[in-house]
């Protein structure tokens, strides 16, 4: 298998989509001869032409709204979100229009075709409005999809299941691992489940979870902590919605605690939902109050990047505070 970067997986993706569907089209800023800010749409107007791949106005209403028109009536769009801290202006077509488009309609209409690409995340000094993580927005949303690739192969394989899906998706693509996490990926057509997390590592004293870039981050904590005595169970979660609380559940019935961690702020986060849902299903096992490692309070800032971000010396000491509770 050839090694790829995890944008040149996600070309790969709309390849072999736009290959196999000419009903698949994709659209947005700067995506055509450009191949997107990122290069993620490389070469793929020159391949299938400009009424396949093509650039937009810069009004993200307008590219969510023109997208839910596209699926209403048969297309497969592949909407691209330029930054995922410009979703905001499309956030009523999202979650108005594109979530409840068949329940409102009674399925007479349905744009469950649709798949939104958008990077987010922070770690390249992107400040204020290139570096947020608005996951937990749209999980509070009845009737989408939410999908967090960490790696080349699983991007090629999400976004791959995300295209075909019978349900909207909005695929968040983690920015700083762009070119940083490369891997072997099929040149082949291949599709992974949702709902259905991956264990990265085994172990029996406590459980991490999170998913895109931060699972670099908490694997290294869960080396540190291997050699401090500590066998951390890693979980990468990679669908957001649905998620996988039985994986999560099972962990957690074995070791007796649990860590969560996501670059986005602490209040109203998603892994306020995962520590909820936990503490429902494991009470009784739980050894030590569930830790959440995360963003600040604060809005996301420039200079001060790397003390805003839960790196792994602060997901170590949520192990280390864990076990020894």
């Amino acid at each position: 298998m050839p090694t790829m970067n995890l944008l040149q997986a996600i070309n790969s993706a709309l390849d072999t989509a736009m290959a196999e569907d000419d009903k698949v089209i994709c659209f947005g800023e700067d995506v055509g001869v450009f191949g997107g800010v990122f290069r993620a749409t490389s070469h793929l107007q020159e391949k299938y032409g400009k009424a396949r791949c093509f650039n937009t106005p810069l009004v993200e209403q307008g590219i969510i709204g023109f997208a839910n028109g596209l699926a209403a009536q048969g297309s497969v769009p592949v909407a691209e979100i330029q930054f995922a801290d410009y979703i905001f202006p499309a956030f009523d077509q999202i979650v108005n229009e594109t979530a409840k488009f068949r329940y409102r309609s009674g399925d007479l209409f349905n744009v469950g075709g649709l798949t939104i690409r958008t990077p987010y995340g922070g770690g390249i000094a992107g400040g204020l409005y290139h570096s947020q993580s608005p996951e937990a927005y749209f999980t509070h949303t009845p009737g989408l999809k939410v999908v967090v690739p960490r790696s080349p192969y699983q991007a090629k394989g999400l976004l791959l299941a995300a295209i075909r899906d019978p349900d909207p998706v909005l695929f968040l693509e983690p920015k700083r691992l762009y070119r940083a996490a490369t891997g072997e990926v099929p040149e082949t057509d291949y599709q992974l489940p949702f709902g259905e997390a991956e264990i990265v590592k085994e172990g029996g004293d406590i459980t991490l979870v999170g998913w895109g870039a931060q699972m670099e981050v908490i694997q290294k904590a869960a080396e540190l902590a291997e050699e401090q005595g500590i066998a951390c169970e890693v979980i990468d979660l990679r669908t957001l919605l649905p998620w996988d609380a039985d994986t999560v559940v099972e962990s957690v019935l074995k070791t007796g605690r649990l860590v969560v961690s996501h670059e986005a702020p602490l209040t109203g986060g998603f892994a306020g939902e995962i520590a909820a849902t936990i503490a429902e299903r494991c009470f009784l096992y739980l050894e030590s109050p569930i830790r959440r490692v995360t963003g600040l309070d604060t809005p996301f800032p420039l200079v001060l990047e790397k003390e805003y971000l839960p790196d792994h010396l602060k997901i170590l000491d949520a192990i280390r505070e864990s076990v020894d509770f």
